[in-house]
Formats: C-alpha cells, sequence, structure tokens
C-alpha cells in the first residue's frame, strides 16, 4: 500500500507542478490582456450588475436557475475547506508572502472564470427534463466541434471521479473530524471507538439531508445554496474580522511580512530558513487556485443553468466569485492568523485548520474558536458537498443520458457514509491529481474559444 501511496503522491506532484501553475495562470494573464483588463477596468460595473443584485427578488424559469441561486451554488463549491485549511497551509509553507501570490492568481483568475462561465451560458443545452445544461463538456463538444468531442469525454471521466473525492469524501470527512474536534474538547478521554460513533452518525445524517436536496432537482439545491452560503460566508467573515480588530496595532506589520515575504521568504523568519521564492509562489498559486477554482471548469457547470438574457451578464459573477473567495475571505483567514502570532510555529510544517483554531483562539479562547470553526467549516464543507454532486451528476449525464445523474447521485450518497469513516490521505491525492488533469482539456477550450468570448464581451459593452 506504501507503494501505491508513493506511486499517487509522485503523479500529484507532477500533475500539479511547475508547468500546470504556468498554465493556469498564464491562461488568466492571456485573457486578461485580450480583453482589456476588464477586472480591473470594469470593476465598477461589474459590482454593481453583481453585488448589486444579490437582493433583487427574481423568479426563475422551469429548468434554471436564478442568477444568485446560480452564484451561490457555485460559490458553495468554491468557497470550502481550502479558505480556512488551504490558507493555513500556504502561510505554513509558504510563509506570509504566499497570500501575495495567492491575490496575483486570484486576480488573473477573474478573467479566467469570467471567459469558462460566459462559453458555458453560450454554449448550454436543455436536456430532455427541460433543464438548462452547460459547462466545459459542452463548449468542447459544440464549440470545437464534433472532432472534439473525446476531450469532453476526458473532463467528464475526471470530474466525476474528482467529485466524489475533492466534493464528498474530503469535504464530509473534514465535517465529521471538526464535529469530533468539538466533542473531544468538552470529553478529552473519549476513546477512538467512540470519535467512530460520532463519525458514523454523521455520515448517516449528512447523506440523509443529502439524499433530500439532491433527489429534489436542481433547483432544491439552488434553494439551499441561496440561504446557506450568505449566512455561512458572514458568519466567518465577522468571527475572522473581531480576531483581526482585537490585535488591530499589528495590521501594518502584518503587510509588511506579506509584501517582504512574496520577495525574501526566508527574511521573515527563522523557521522559513531556505525557503525560496518558488516555494512562496507555488504555496500561494497552488491553493488560491485550489481555493477559488478558476481555470478547473467546474463552477460553469452551475452557472450555465442560470435564468439570464446574456451570457456576459452571468460571467460578470466569475470576477466577483473569484474577488469574494480569495480577496475577502482568503484574505481575511490570513490576516487573523498573521495578525495573531501563531504562524511562526507552523513555519516548515504541513498545517491546516489547527493552526486557525490556533489563530481564533486569541480571541475567542480555544474552546469557542474550535466550536466558531467546526461550525464554518460544516457549513463551508456542507454546501460544497451538495455543489459538487450537481458537478460530477452533470458530467455522468453528459456520458450516460439522463438516467445516469441518478445512479450517480446514489453512488454519491453512499460516499458520503463512506467518507465520514475513512482516512482520506490517498483518496485526497487521487483527487487531487484528476482537478489538474480535468483542468487540461478545459484549459484548452478556454485558450481555444477566447475569440468568442472576445466577440461575445465586446458586443455585449458596445450594444
Amino acid at each position: 500500500m506504501e507503494a501505491v501511496t508513493d506511486i499517487v503522491e509522485q503523479f500529484d506532484s507532477l500533475v500539479w507542478g511547475i508547468p500546470m501553475l504556468v498554465l493556469l495562470i498564464g491562461t488568466g494573464v492571456f485573457l486578461s490582456v485580450r480583453l482589456g483588463f476588464m477586472q480591473f477596468c470594469r470593476f465598477g460595473y461589474i459590482m454593481r450588475h453583481t453585488v448589486g443584485r444579490l437582493f433583487e427578488k427574481k423568479e426563475n424559469r422551469e429548468g434554471s436557475l436564478t442568477p444568485v441561486q446560480a452564484v451561490t451554488t457555485a460559490l458553495a463549491g468554491t468557497v470550502g475547506t481550502g479558505n480556512i485549511a488551504g490558507v493555513a497551509g500556504a502561510i505554513a509553507l509558504g510563509g506570509p508572502g504566499a497570500i501575495f501570490w495567492m491575490w496575483i492568481a486570484a486576480l488573473f483568475g477573474m478573467c479566467t472564470k469570467y471567459s469558462e462561465i460566459l462559453l458555458a451560458v453560450h454554449y448550454r443545452k436543455k436536456n430532455g427534463k427541460g433543464d438548462f445544461v452547460g459547462g466545459p463538456m459542452y463548449y468542447i463538444r459544440d464549440g470545437l466541434g464534433e472532432k472534439w468531442n473525446w476531450l469532453a469525454v476526458i473532463f467528464c471521466i475526471f470530474g466525476s471521479i474528482a467529485a466524489l473525492g475533492t466534493g464528498n469524501m474530503t469535504q464530509i470527512n473534514t465535517i465529521a473530524t471538526s464535529i469530533g474536534s468539538v466533542v473531544q474538547s468538552f470529553h478529552e478521554s473519549i476513546p477512538q471507538e467512540g470519535l467512530g460513533v460520532v463519525y458514523m452518525v454523521v455520515g448517516i445524517a449528512a447523506a440523509l439531508v443529502t439524499i433530500l436536496v439532491l433527489f429534489g432537482g436542481m433547483q432544491r439545491i439552488g434553494n439551499v445554496t441561496e440561504k446557506l452560503v450568505p449566512i455561512m460566508a458572514l458568519v466567518y467573515i465577522l468571527a475572522a474580522i473581531t480576531v483581526v480588530l482585537t490585535h488591530a496595532g499589528r495590521i501594518g506589520d502584518v503587510f509588511a511580512q506579506i509584501f517582504q515575504g512574496a520577495f525574501a521568504p526566508s527574511a521573515i523568519s527563522g523557521g522559513l530558513a531556505g525557503v525560496a521564492v518558488q516555494q512562496a509562489i507555488k504555496a500561494g498559486f497552488g491553493r488560491g487556485i485550489f481555493s477559488n477554482e478558476a481555470g478547473l471548469g467546474t463552477a460553469p457547470i452551475a452557472h450555465a443553468a442560470a435564468d439570464v438574457e446574456h451570457p456576459v451578464q452571468q460571467a460578470m459573477y466569475g470576477v466577483f466569485e473569484v474577488f469574494m473567495d480569495t480577496i475577502v475571505i482568503c484574505t481575511l483567514t490570513a490576516m487573523a492568523i498573521l495578525i495573531s502570532g501563531c504562524a511562526p510555529e507552523f513555519y516548515g510544517q504541513s498545517a491546516g485548520t489547527d493552526l486557525t483554531i490556533m489563530a481564533f483562539g486569541t480571541t475567542f479562547g480555544n474552546r469557542i474558536a474550535s466550536m466558531v470553526i467546526a461550525l464554518c467549516i460544516t457549513m463551508f464543507a456542507y454546501s460544497t458537498l451538495l455543489s459538487w454532486a450537481l458537478y460530477g451528476g452533470r458530467c455522468f449525464e453528459f456520458l450516460f443520458g439522463r438516467k445516469g445523474m441518478k445512479v450517480y447521485y446514489v453512488i454519491y450518497v453512499a460516499f458520503v457514509i463512506l467518507g465520514a469513516n475513512v482516512k482520506l490521505g490517498l483518496v485526497w491525492t487521487i483527487a487531487d491529481a484528476m482537478n489538474a488533469l480535468m483542468a487540461v482539456p478545459n484549459l484548452i477550450a478556454v485558450l481555444s474559444l477566447s475569440p468568442v468570448v472576445y466577440t461575445v464581451t465586446k458586443k455585449y459593452f458596445v450594444s
């Protein structure tokens, strides 16, 4: 088993290596140039037509989601454990400077996500049930032509596998272990068998709720995420801001660490001795892309169902998504960790929610901090689980027809129970590799269809 684990880890390191990060960031840079850096030049317009319309009441047509439901479903898949554990890991491995490179990845990733969503809405179809369906598999087949259908199939194979790992097992396991940590904070002597019972109860309960949501159709997923995402984001943002404000005197020092660490990581702390700029860049880019999913091709599957008249109207939500996920939520996590002074203890080591809990504990105390993070992790992870069910289901529907989606949902629910009760090191690594592999066909299509993105965008803003 160790040999298999080593092979999978080496493969994961290969596919998520420098060439993959260059491809992802390079695509964002290319699209930003081609679109005239619209994420900066038209930022005010985009925010007015996204954030400014989040609370508008609109009835959606049958077979579609409202624009807000589409964006909250996509945000549910995007805002997840990466915003809490992923940021902590980036700081531990790359130092404070990794946050600077996370920002750079997000700023260019805005145009990548904008382009993905535009293409998804532009090439979407209606299935036999009357639902709008779209995403990379459709704009690969219909945009590049039938001869490229094999590339769409590859995307769907990797996407359906990744959903079982990244969107399902890793998320429910994070929920189970977070709840288990809260139980342990009140009953330190609880045996491992007792924790096993907790994990099983969490898995079964989550599976039952998931059945009720998934088999209620796309609209029920949209209804749940529409209510859950704003609540979970608000709770976490307020908690993180509270931590930052209680250490407000160090805000200037934190920004100095971020900018200095971006170009000289080892100058920050002895714990980062030997850390090169390349490592800070890789940690920031890698965790940033994992968090906001720009380029992976998943979020466009949700956005394709939006009830909008023009693709650009929904594509602008892609810019908002990356902004909210990385520039707002990830930055608040980073600020809370760095301003608390807890980060140096973890430099050069693997870190996740343990570092975030310690940072929040400097304000709330460890017990309350563990409960706050457990609550946020539970909401973040469960909303991610629901969104990725839709992504994997649509991939199966493309491969096997409408019945394929229901078959996939049955498999997906079974993996919810399984994921709550297993150790996920190998599963996470495999799912991580699948994310990279499905990004490749998506990026090939987005780059090839960039003239379509440019033309549709230009006509919208000129008309």
